[in-house]
C-alpha cells in the first residue's frame, strides 16, 4: 500500500497559496511525483530521513584494516660480510679442536724446538738424578736356605751288594716255550731273599725279582697259561696272576706294581708266551715303577731267576 504523506516544503506551499483546501492534495501529490522523477536524490534524502530518525540500531564500527608486510627471512637480510664472518669462526673452531687433540696426543718434548728439554728428559745428567744406595752392617749375616727334605735310592748297587758276586746277566731265546718277562735283558734291582725292608709296609724276604726297564714298558707272560687273577690290593698294587701247567707240573707267575689301567688280560682269559698282560708301573708298595715277578711250584715261591735261567729255552 502506498504512502501518502507527503512533507510540502516551502515552494510547493507558495505555488499554490492561493489554492483551494480540496486542491491542495493534488497539486502536492502531482508536484511531489514531478519532483520524485526529476530528481532522485529528494527521494533519496526523503527515504534517509525516517530511517535515521527511527532507526535504533547502532551504526557498525568497522575494524582498521592493517597493511600487511611481507616478513623476510634472516639469511635474506644477513650482510654478506656477516657470512663470510660467520664461517671463518666456524673453520676457526675446526682447527683450534685439532690442535687441541694433537697437543694432548703427543708429548711436550715430541714438539718442534724442544730437543733440549727432550734431551735432558731422555738423558737425564747424574747431578739431577738420585743415586739410590743399601748400606748393610758387617754384622749381617745371610739366612740360611730352606730346602725340601729329599733322598735317592739306588736300588742296583745295594743289591748286589748285598748278594754279593750274584749275576744277574742273562740271555733270551725269542723263540722258546719259557721266556723271560721282556725280549731283550733289563736291569735286576733286587734278587730274591733276605733283605733291608726299603719302604713301609715292604717286606724283608723278597719273594720275587724286581725289573727295571722303565715305566710303561710292555710286560709278557713267561708261558702259556690261564689268567687267575686281574685286579688291585694295596700291597702289590695292580697285578696279574697266570697259572701254567710246565712238564705236569703247577707253576703261578705273578707279575705286581703295574700301572694303572695298563692290564689287558681278564680272569679266565687264555694267553701264550709273550703276550702283553699289562705295564710297568709303580702301584701298591713300591719305591720307583718296576716289575716284581714271582714263581710259585705247587703254591710256594722259588727263585725266579734261578728258574727262568734254568728253564727258559
Amino acid at each position: 500500500m502506498a504512502d501518502f504523506s507527503w512533507n510540502l516544503d516551502s515552494a510547493d506551499v507558495a505555488d499554490h497559496a492561493g489554492a483551494t483546501p480540496d486542491a491542495v492534495p493534488f497539486i502536492s501529490r502531482r508536484n511531489l511525483r514531478a519532483q520524485e522523477n526529476a530528481a532522485p536524490v529528494s527521494r533519496a534524502r526523503k527515504a534517509r530521513v525516517p530511517r535515521r530518525l527511527t532507526s535504533a540500531r547502532p551504526t557498525p564500527v568497522r575494524a582498521a584494516r592493517v597493511k600487511s608486510v611481507p616478513v623476510t627471512s634472516a639469511r635474506s637480510s644477513t650482510p654478506r660480510r656477516a657470512k663470510v664472518l660467520r664461517k671463518f669462526v666456524t673453520f676457526g673452531a675446526m682447527f683450534g679442536a685439532g690442535a687441541l687433540l694433537v697437543a694432548t696426543s703427543l708429548p711436550a718434548v715430541a714438539l718442534p724446538g724442544n730437543s733440549a728439554s727432550a734431551s735432558s728428559a731422555q738423558f737425564p745428567t747424574q747431578a739431577s738424578s738420585e743415586v739410590q744406595g743399601l748400606a748393610v752392617a758387617g754384622t749381617a749375616l745371610d739366612a740360611a736356605t730352606t730346602r725340601d727334605s729329599y733322598t735317592v735310592v739306588n736300588t742296583i748297587q745295594p743289591s748286589r751288594m748285598q748278594l754279593g758276586s750274584q749275576n744277574f746277566e742273562y740271555t733270551n731265546d725269542v723263540n722258546g716255550t719259557i721266556q723271560w718277562p721282556f725280549p731283550a735283558p733289563v736291569p735286576i734291582s733286587s734278587g730274591f731273599g733276605g733283605r733291608v725292608s726299603p719302604c713301609s709296609g715292604c717286606s724283608s724276604f723278597h719273594e720275587g725279582v724286581d725289573f727295571v726297564p722303565g715305566s710303561g714298558t710292555p710286560i709278557g707272560a713267561v708261558a702259556n697259561g690261564t689268567v687267575t687273577f686281574a685286579a688291585y690290593d694295596s700291597s702289590f698294587g695292580y697285578h696279574v696272576i697266570v697259572d701254567h701247567n710246565i712238564n705236569g707240573q703247577k707253576v703261578q707267575s705273578l707279575y705286581a706294581h703295574m700301572l694303572a689301567g695298563s692290564i689287558k688280560v681278564v680272569v679266565g682269559q687264555q694267553v701264550t708266551v709273550t703276550q702283553e698282560i699289562g705295564q710297568v708301573g709303580s702301584t701298591g708298595h713300591s719305591t720307583g715303577a718296576h716289575l716284581h715277578l714271582e714263581i710259585h711250584l705247587d703254591g710256594t715261591p722259588v727263585d725266579p731267576f734261578a728258574w727262568l735261567k734254568a728253564n727258559a729255552n
